[in-house]
């Protein structure tokens, strides 16, 4: 099982504003004398100021500066309903997991170590890495987790809320179910092409434990 991390195991920046971030890190592209798009995305921020300025120092800045943000804002994610008891059935039942994002690796790690879950995961764990070329929708990091955990494209299944995590597991064969935490956002994955699209992980949960007889 490879799941995408802010959406389907958290809400990341739940209480740490997401546009805040982006603002704080135009203003430091400004402040070097750089003109970047405009984004309330910190991610698209990043990619922006890459796109520009590939290998440049700044970029190292400010994907620093994004993993400090993250980090500090995964102290008050809040649980997406039912994952930690679908990630916790999972692994009860010997399915191999591993997380697949485009957020830094050191606030997944964070995260999960407050809910008590790293060891369901570690070491599994493969996010945003210094080359950003390699960000989904690059199947990279699904790579990364397929060879990890041995398992082939075809035998694993893929949890994302976006249409770069479905563009990334079709580019890597692996099968995907869509999460989204409203009709906005599964209407979006739908458009996308993603075939199936859920609105909570109840049922996902519920046919787990049902295949375990729990």
């Amino acid at each position: 099982m490879l799941f995408d991390f802010d959406g389907p195991v958290c809400r990341l920046f739940a209480h740490h504003s997401a546009p805040g971030v982006a603002r704080r890190m135009n203003r430091l592209a400004q402040a070097r004398g750089l003109r970047v798009t405009t984004s309330r995305d910190p991610h698209r921020v990043l990619r922006n100021v890459s796109e520009l300025h590939p290998g440049s120092g700044l970029v190292s800045e400010l994907e620093e500066r994004l993993t400090r943000e993250e980090t500090g804002a995964a102290a008050s994610a809040v649980p997406t309903p039912h994952a930690d008891e679908l990630i916790r059935a999972w692994r009860l039942g010997g399915t191999g997991l591993a997380i697949t994002t485009n957020n830094s690796p050191r606030a997944v790690e964070r995260y999960l170590t407050t809910r008590g879950l790293i060891d369901c995961f570690a070491p599994h764990i493969h996010g945003r890495t210094t080359d950003l070329e390699l960000l989904k929708p690059d199947p990279y990091c699904l790579h990364q987790a397929l060879d990890s955990l041995g398992s082939r494209p075809a035998a694993a299944l893929m949890i994302g809320d976006s249409d770069t995590d479905w563009d990334a597991a079709q580019r890597a064969g692996v099968p995907f179910l869509g999460y989204a935490r409203d009709a906005r956002r599964a209407n979006r994955l739908r458009r996308a092409g993603a075939p199936l699209v859920v609105t909570s992980l109840a049922p996902v949960l519920d046919a787990v434990r049902g295949a375990d007889g729990v």
